[in-house]
């Protein structure tokens, strides 16, 4: 689970490397965001020469959480860290690469363009 003011690690080469969310979309009163959930965040540092800056304000998906994922056939998956991937406004990615494992989850939610960019599937 993610909450406002969560440090979040971004699994993508777009240039940031940890991003602070400060809004949960999907209503005034939610608290916690999810696998798959999009959040709007604040650049915390950042590599030098590349497209995103620090303090730069942009939107992300949740692609893993150190909160269970139940799933249909009863297992549970769970990840070490909380991870995110930079979007555009279309929901597709702003990086060429995706870093780490991303669940299949992300493909059932409509997020085909980060789910064609993953090295690993889970």
């Amino acid at each position: 689970m993610v909450q406002e003011r969560s440090i979040l690690k971004v699994a993508d080469n777009s240039g940031a490397k940890f991003v602070r969310v400060f809004r949960l979309l999907g209503g005034s009163r939610k608290r916690y965001a999810h696998l798959g959930e999009t959040v709007i965040a604040s650049v915390q540092s950042a590599e030098p020469r590349k497209a995103v800056k620090k303090k730069e304000i942009v939107k992300c998906i949740i692609v893993r959480t150190a909160h269970a994922i139940n799933r249909p056939d009863g297992t549970r998956l769970r990840f070490d860290e909380n991870a995110v991937v930079l979007i555009d406004d279309k929901k597709q990615p702003r990086a060429t690469r995706i870093f780490g494992p991303i669940p299949r989850e992300i493909k059932e939610m409509g997020f085909d363009g980060i789910f064609s960019l993953a090295e690993e599937i889970v």
